[in-house]
Parts: C-alpha cells; sequence; structure tokens
C-alpha cells in the first residue's frame, strides 16, 4: 500500500532559546529535520515525504532535504497557524488510499524498527499510536488539588501516530477544537479508535536544549554500531 509521511515542523521552537526553529539546529553535523526526513525516506521506497513548513522558512527546508529528495519523494507544503492546521494542509495531497505517518520534525531519532511497528498495526487495525510507559512518578492536578496516579497506568505519547488514510482524511474534515493536541484526540473526537503500539524511549522530541545534548548521545551510539 501507498505511504505518506507528513513530516510536522512548522513550529517556531522558543523554549530552545534559539533564533532559529529547533528543527534547523545541528546535530552530527546536518540539521534535525534532514535526520527525520531520512529515517522515513530509508524505511521504504515507497513512500513520500510531505514536509509541512513554516511559510518563511519553504526555501531553507528545501535546502535541508536537497540532496535527499534526488527521486522527487519529497514535497514541501505551507504550514497553518495550528498542528491541525498544518497536518489538513499535509493531507490535502493525499490522494489514494494509503497509510499516512504523521510524525514531528524534531522527533528525529526514529528508528525504522518503530516507523514498521506503525506500519504493521495501521495496515491491520486502522491506526497505531506509539506509547512508553511513564517511569517517574505520576500526580494529576485539578480545581487546586491533585492526587497520586498509578504510573502502570499511564503512557507517554510519541509520534509517528499512523493511519489508514481514510480514517484520518474523515477526521479532518471537522472542525478544530482546543482539546486536539495530536492525531488520535482528532481520530477519537470523530469516533474512531485508536490502538496503541509499543513505542521507543530513543524516540525523545527535541523541546529544550537537554534533549539535543541526549539526541547527539544516541546518535553517537548508533553511529558506532554501524
Amino acid at each position: 500500500m501507498k505511504k505518506y509521511a507528513i513530516i510536522v515542523a512548522a513550529g517556531s521552537g522558543t523554549r530552545m532559546g534559539s533564533n532559529m526553529p529547533k528543527q534547523f539546529l545541528p546535530l552530527a553535523g546536518r540539521p534535525l529535520l534532514y535526520h527525520t526526513v531520512k529515517a522515513f525516506l530509508h524505511s521504504y521506497a515507497d513512500l513520500t515525504v510531505l514536509l509541512v513548513v513554516s511559510k518563511n522558512f519553504t526555501a531553507r527546508a528545501t535546502e535541508v532535504v536537497s540532496e535527499l529528495n534526488t527521486q522527487k519523494r519529497i514535497e514541501i507544503v505551507e504550514g497553518g497557524a495550528t498542528r491541525f492546521q498544518s497536518v489538513q494542509n499535509g493531507l490535502r495531497k493525499v490522494e489514494e488510499p494509503s497509510i499516512v505517518f504523521v510524525h514531528d520534525g524534531v522527533r528525529c531519532m526514529v528508528s525504522r524498527p518503530l516507523i514498521d511497528r506503525c506500519y504493521q498495526m495501521a495496515l491491520a487495525k486502522g491506526s497505531a499510536i506509539p506509547a512508553v510507559a511513564a517511569t517517574d512518578s505520576i500526580r494529576i492536578a485539578a480545581n487546586g488539588t491533585h492526587h497520586i496516579e498509578d504510573r502502570n497506568n499511564v503512557y507517554i505519547i510519541q509520534t509517528p501516530q499512523t493511519f489508514q488514510s481514510g480514517i484520518l482524511l474523515d477526521a479532518f474534515k471537522q472542525s478544530e477544537l482546543t482539546s486536539f493536541t495530536d492525531e488520535a484526540s482528532v481520530v477519537e473526537a470523530n469516533g474512531g479508535v485508536v490502538h496503541l503500539v509499543e513505542g521507543d524511549y530513543d524516540n525523545i522530541k527535541v523541546t529544550r536544549p537537554v534533549d539535543l545534548l541526549i539526541a547527539a548521545q544516541i546518535m553517537e551510539q548508533r553511529l558506532a554500531l554501524q
């Protein structure tokens, strides 16, 4: 089945404390975004990357992925004001039944095994949401108080959130709600069922400066094993 990866990289990355959006910060001599796109292109020969970026950074994104795009498998898409709108813009390019991955551009350590787990489950069940078990103690705060929660019941959600295209296209016909934090929440609001799949603790989201240091260490370890 045809495959699309909508890579969402339209954010400003203000928490990194940098003038440059975090997806363009260097990791092992390349921008983060380069590593993310490469991971998906190398996973499947029939996968098309729909790279969603801010209008102000389309030229920079095109430059970053230029050497990866020799087979014209990458299309740059202009992002929207919110994640929901950015994913909507990417979905407009999906024209045939397919499996659609939606992935954070700054989760640059995504692995081929994780991508394949998501693909296989989405193919079989319609959706695949990668998740890892919480390892810290968890407290839920509400109405001025808080209470302990059994961490065995708590999962940290990752991307790529993966769906059969019909499910995702139908869900994104809804009006946007503030409760939409990811694609799974959009699909559930539309009456769909989402299925969890084993995530990867190395599949970190680079949000703060320390995350970049962790990603560099993971990258170094992977290169040493090659």
